[in-house]
């Protein structure tokens, strides 16, 4: 058995998911097998992948579903995957050529229960390191007191597959299509610790249509999924700083939701009401925006 699954959710890109599978076949170690769930594309990606299926070059597992969002396709990776190991390469990113070599390698010599898995770098194509690179010093982390100490940008996380099957799924609300991924990092930095590798594991590229380009959208358009995921963080979140604009968040969101029983659900119900009116200015914010993009795209 492989040590690593490289899954990729995709939602038409099938512009896109060549680079990725182009990467994969550069590998300079082969200890892995590469699953991608087609969140209900309606390009030819489904041709694509079962072409490149059929080459043999790379071990390859093609699971197609109806459109869930990024969370859903996660949830749909997490229960088909049977590697010790696994990290998510989106349709979009790729692998430096050593890439898997660093993961297994550096697994392989610092590994073990204590840890959840490996917390990686992102770069850029022209190999800027997206934020921060980890302090010298820092050998094991969670992703939660790494941002609440300062860090910043995305970095690549690779998890132990038992740990991250351990914990809930990720819920999907009718009608919706986002819930945030941290949900389930946050609940395991509760457990566990995140093993520090200094060097990138992915280069991205954000795409105008991906959900780093239309936050506000997706905030107006899944405001239960992302009442959900405040409620989680007022929980988990390290700072009473933090806790107090997941807070925000909420108010906001449940105003979009029209729920009324948003402070009687909310786990911390003090800080909530206090919240309420720069609440109420996020939710202004969020149908100000919303409303000025659909007019640009209108124009369009």
């Amino acid at each position: 058995m492989k040590t690593l699954t490289i899954f990729t959710p995709a939602y038409n890109r099938a512009h896109t998911i060549g680079r990725t599978y182009e990467s994969l076949l550069r590998q300079t170690c082969k200890d892995f097998e590469w699953l991608v769930v087609d969140d209900g594309s309606t390009d030819n990606t489904e041709a694509l992948v079962k072409g490149w299926t059929e080459e043999g070059l790379i071990p390859i597992k093609y699971i197609r579903q109806e459109n869930q969002g990024m969370h859903g396709a996660h949830n749909t990776a997490y229960r088909n995957i049977t590697t010790e190991l696994n990290t998510c390469i989106d349709s979009d990113d790729f692998m430096p050529d050593n890439g898997v070599e660093l993961i297994v390698n550096f697994w392989h010599e610092h590994g073990s229960d204590k840890y959840a898995g490996i917390i990686g770098l992102d770069q850029t194509e022209d190999g800027k390191i997206i934020g921060a690179a980890f302090p010298d010093e820092m050998k094991a982390t969670t992703l939660m007191d790494y941002y609440a100490k300062g860090g910043s940008g995305d970095k690549k996380l690779v998890y132990r597959t038992d740990v991250i099957k351990n914990y809930p799924e990720y819920p999907l609300f009718e009608g919706e299509r986002y819930v945030g991924l941290a949900y389930k990092y946050m609940l395991i930095d509760k457990d566990y610790k995140m093993l520090v590798l200094n060097e990138p594991l992915v280069t991205v590229e954000y795409q105008l249509d991906g959900s780093s380009y239309n936050m506000y959208r997706q905030y107006w358009r899944n405001p239960k999924g992302f009442s959900f995921f405040r409620k989680t963080e007022m929980i988990c979140a390290p700072t009473l700083k933090r806790r107090f604009v997941s807070c925000v968040h909420y108010v906001a969101s449940s105003i979009i939701a029209k729920n009324k029983s948003f402070l009687k659900e909310s786990p911390k119900k003090a800080l909530t009401i206090l919240a309420l009116p720069f609440g109420l200015i996020w939710y202004s914010r969020i149908r100000s925006k919303v409303r000025s993009n659909s007019k640009m795209e209108f124009r369009n």
